[in-house]
């Protein structure tokens, strides 16, 4: 044994090791279980591919998250009724025992100043704020769920909830959760990447693309469409390949020895992460150079190469997919629709934001499907909640109209992966403030989104604190409705 080792271990040293790893033993023994994972994961190589225990219908996720929630009953959700009973007072039934983020006394019901008509195959109700949803091609490829229900109303907790299944922090997000139960299948590149637009991180910060207490291998990795696609991915003046690759290389010999010391499985965790991180200084600005793409692609995405904007981000998704990256995440900020300015409108600024919205999103689809990947890529897309059948409290006098937060109902849609194309699922009231058909609870999509990717979401676990943990925490039911 090492002499240096020796001289630190005392009586009491020995006594408080050996009763915690005793202690351990005992415990185990007891209990029949260990603290471990449930997923058989090579330290070496923790993102390796794996397969899932049940058939897969998506190998890959693609999660385009509206950040703030878009207002459903002007862009999905049509309610004539609640048109024909605009500027009435909002009925009681509909106010008793609730709280609403900036609404008090009796609010005005208002109908949507948007224009409705059906679309599609399907007969789908879509509004104009989403004029390239119209096309037969891309409406009937989604699978829309009116019926979502959340139990937060506030944005960051509702986006912590969606992600983490727990509306505080400390949690794996979903996509965590996915690399961790599948890896990847591109050791060069990050199995799980995040792309925000629009500037802003989202409500619930890093905690909504965090690992949580997973192996922080598997936490998200943003990536960014301008500058360096990744902080720090270029080495700094004076290295070159060969002496980064030195220094790493002496780095991993200082890693090896903490972990012939301690055992660490995290220590194994930055040795593989540093070892990713060299060879993503080759595969990532590669597959990031959105240059590289037809004029004719661009122009359909309405992608600038060198910019950041949704567009680009949509772009960069198909091409990280397409290079076997399991989950994309685009974060896209600007969608709390209040109405306290006119760029929270529900007129001119619902239109400009879908705008630089629409046109991506129906442009990856097209593109997903001309290369073979939609039926085996899950497309989801939607907010954090609803917003509120009436008027926002502050903006009641305003020429401006806008929503407040709404938990009790809101629309979502999925696409590609395994769902049934061209569904319209649940359904709402007359007026647009209650579920009245096939509730789907966030804890049911997570399910619903495991169940997808080949996992039963009840046996995903990962055992933390003494305790077996899941994305679902005790809850959710997998949508068998909505599944091909």
């Amino acid at each position: 044994m090492n002499p240096a080792k020796l001289a630190d271990i005392t009586r009491r040293h020995f006594l408080s090791g050996s009763g915690l790893g005793l202690g351990a033993l005992a415990l185990s023994a007891l209990t029949g279980k260990q603290a471990r994972a449930d997923v058989a994961i090579n330290p070496q190589q923790p993102l390796d591919t794996r397969l899932p225990p049940l058939a897969p219908r998506a190998k890959r996720v693609i999660y385009l998250h509206l950040t703030g929630s878009p207002p459903n009953l002007d862009v999905y959700d049509y309610k004539p009724e609640l048109v024909k009973r605009d500027g009435h007072d909002c009925p009681q039934q509909f106010l008793a025992g609730k709280t609403f983020a900036f609404t008090s006394g009796v609010p005005k019901l208002m109908g949507t100043p948007r224009k409705f008509a059906r679309y599609g195959n399907s007969g789908t109700w879509l509004s104009d704020a989403v004029p390239h949803f119209h096309a037969a091609d891309i409406v009937d490829e989604m699978c829309f769920i009116h019926s979502m229900n959340t139990d937060q109303f506030n944005h960051a907790p509702a986006e912590l909830l969606i992600y983490t299944g727990s509306p505080r922090s400390g949690r794996p997000a979903l996509g965590s959760w996915v690399t961790y139960g599948l890896g990847t299948e591109n050791q060069n590149l990050p199995g799980f990447v995040v792309l925000i637009s629009s500037g802003v991180q989202p409500n619930g910060g890093s905690n909504s693309y965090g690992s949580g207490f997973l192996p922080s291998v598997f936490q998200g990795v943003q990536c960014r469409s301008k500058g360096d696609p990744v902080l720090y991915v270029s080495d700094p003046a004076g290295m070159d390949r060969e002496l980064r690759r030195r220094s790493l290389d002496t780095l991993q010999q200082l890693n090896h020895l903490q972990v012939d010391e301690l055992g660490h499985p995290e220590t194994l965790t930055r040795i593989a992460q540093y070892e990713l991180a060299f060879r993503m200084q080759v595969s990532v600005p590669e597959v990031m150079d959105i240059g590289r793409e037809t004029k004719e692609t661009l122009s359909a995405y309405g992608a600038q190469p060198g910019e950041s904007s949704f567009a680009n981000n949509c772009l960069l998704a198909r091409r990280l997919v397409e290079q076997g990256v399991r989950y994309v995440q685009l974060f896209d900020w600007g969608w709390d629709f209040h109405g306290t300015a006119e760029e929270s409108g529900l007129t001119d600024g619902l239109t400009k934001k879908w705008a630089a919205t629409d046109k991506p999103i129906a442009a990856l689809l097209r593109d997903l499907r001309q290369r073979g990947l939609l039926d085996d890529t899950l497309v989801i897309c939607g907010g954090e909640f609803g917003r509120t059948p009436f008027r926002e409290g502050r903006t009641a006098s305003s020429q401006i109209l806008g929503r407040d937060h709404f938990p009790d109902c809101f629309t979502m849609w999925l696409a590609g992966g395994g769902v049934k194309a061209g569904l319209n699922y649940g359904q709402t009231d007359e007026l647009g403030f209650g579920v009245v058909e096939n509730k789907v609870h966030v804890h049911d999509l997570q399910a619903t989104i495991m169940h997808l990717l080949g996992f039963d979401h009840e046996r995903l676990t990962f055992r933390f604190q003494g305790r077996d943990y899941r994305l679902t925490d005790v809850h959710g039911s997998v949508v068998q409705d909505v599944l091909a």
